[in-house]
């Protein structure tokens, strides 16, 4: 029986698939670092409005579940929030439902902005298609 090798060695394809994609992802990100700077914002602000308004199954988020998402400390991220509530993108609400909780939403204005830059970044998604693809790096394999 075959069974993938503990340290499988990495193929020179495997090296080049591999600098491709992160070669791909870095010119995705600062393409997102432009046009979120040309809108007045970071490429992290723009990544909490999505994370609201991509949340699954409803319309906000509490601050746990946004560090969560964004990969980050809960400090980081209510300090991210209080300035996006200052620009006028987010507003706390206290839960009804827990009282402990606060509830973080899009604003109008909020709204605005995250289907603006969406639709860019959908865009550029849409203008990369083949040529940003997973590498496919191989595994090798050992006889047993």
């Amino acid at each position: 029986m075959r069974k993938p090798a503990a340290n499988p060695a990495l193929a020179k394809t495997d090296f080049e698939q591999l600098a491709q994609f992160r070669y791909q992802l870095r010119r995705f990100l600062r393409f997102s670092e432009e046009v979120t700077r040309q809108r007045g914002i970071t490429t992290l602000q723009y990544q909490l409005l999505l994370q609201i308004k991509g949340f699954p199954g409803r319309e906000w988020a509490s601050v746990g579940e946004l560090a969560e998402r964004l990969q980050a400390h809960h400090h980081g991220v209510v300090a991210l929030i209080s300035r996006c509530e200052a620009m006028g993108l987010v507003r706390r609400r206290a839960s009804a439902a827990d009282r402990r909780r606060v509830e973080i939403h899009l604003t109008a204005k909020g709204l605005r902005c995250v289907t603006a830059l969406a639709t860019r970044h959908r865009d550029e998604l849409l203008s990369l298609r083949g040529e940003m693809q997973l590498p496919i790096v191989t595994a090798r394999v050992e006889e047993e």
